[in-house]
């Protein structure tokens, strides 16, 4: 779920830190802006990953004697 979130970030941090788009705010560095923007897409990405890894879901499978 928050892997989409961490790939949208990094890509917008790699847009404003490599200058692919400049953008004219006063009193923000675009440069600095995008490394936290890459920082933080890249840990939310990691979060993601440690957090619900898809092969530590355990599947409980019950199963009924219905001879009874």
């Amino acid at each position: 779920m928050y892997i989409g979130l961490g790939i949208i970030l990094l890509v917008l941090g790699l847009i404003l830190a490599l200058d692919v788009i400049t953008v004219d705010i006063d009193y923000v560095n675009d440069d600095l802006l995008g490394t936290i923007l890459i920082v933080a897409g890249a840990l939310a990405i990691v979060l993601s990953l440690v957090v619900a890894p898809p092969w530590r879901r355990d599947r409980t499978v019950h199963h009924y004697d219905d001879r009874a």
